[in-house]
């Protein structure tokens, strides 16, 4: 079974990279050394917290998903050079694309797959709504900076995305007309977990946000919600995120 699991693996990976040769064949292949040591870097990430995650290696899906998205699409014309390295950077407005290890661990944590629809809290630039995209069969995100939001639903309609759906608004209080959700993604601190983000969540399914305040200590937070909505909620390990904007 391991020898299957790991060839299922270097099958997915195989036909990803050649997909991503093929669709970058246009003078964009002096990033494909970038994301090799990327990746690298996340697996080598995954196995340091594999304690915290109870996990030593990502899905396959979730690899494959990582692979394929174009990560230098997200950021600035100034800061492509960065886009490969496992770090958040600046897309204006005081908000950051999320480090690449941190977007692969959260995806992964939702355990979500084809014909799921998932809630993201804070589009950005639009990088971990495109990484959900490839995995599940809807996403619906929300944006509060009027700016961020419009260009991200620019970036995401040329990059072809189809099944990812757009708002701008409080993501506090989620998205109650397209609910419930299999899982809920929330890429922004809060102090709190939002109740009106559980009361959209499907039996059964997750919630990935961190907690704390600004300039303070953030945990990664999982909320199950099992059959009969009773909750559970576990800490993983410390993160640092731009804090959730809003009333709340």
């Amino acid at each position: 079974m391991l020898f299957l699991r790991h060839s299922y693996l270097a099958l997915l990976l195989a036909l990803s990279f050649s997909l991503t040769v093929q669709t970058w064949a246009n003078g964009e292949e002096p990033y494909i050394a970038a994301r090799k040591e990327l990746f690298r870097q996340i697996e080598k990430n995954v196995r340091e917290t594999s304690y915290y995650l109870n996990k030593s290696e990502l899905d396959p899906q979730v690899l494959a998903a990582l692979q394929k998205v174009p990560r230098h699409e997200f950021v600035d014309n100034a800061l492509k050079n960065l886009a490969y390295e496992n770090r958040p950077l600046p897309i204006g407005h005081g908000q950051t694309i999320s480090q690449p290890f941190i977007v692969a661990i959260m995806t992964d944590l939702l355990s979500v797959g084809k014909g799921d629809r998932v809630l993201e809290i804070g589009t950005g630039s639009g990088y971990q709504a495109a990484i959900l995209a490839e995995i599940v069969g809807e996403v619906y995100s929300i944006e509060i900076i009027e700016e961020l939001g419009k260009s991200a639903q620019e970036r995401l309609q040329r990059l072809g995305y189809t099944n990812i759906h757009l708002r701008l608004g409080d993501g506090y209080y989620g998205w109650q007309e397209r609910g419930p959700f299999d899982a809920i993604i929330v890429t922004a601190a809060a102090s709190h977990i939002p109740a009106p983000l559980i009361s959209q969540l499907k039996p059964g399914g997750k919630i990935i946000i961190p907690v704390g305040g600004p300039f303070m200590a953030q945990q990664l937070v999982v909320v199950d919600k099992d059959v009969n909505g009773s909750l559970t909620t576990r800490q993983l390990l410390p993160v640092m995120f731009v804090p959730l904007t809003g009333k709340h």
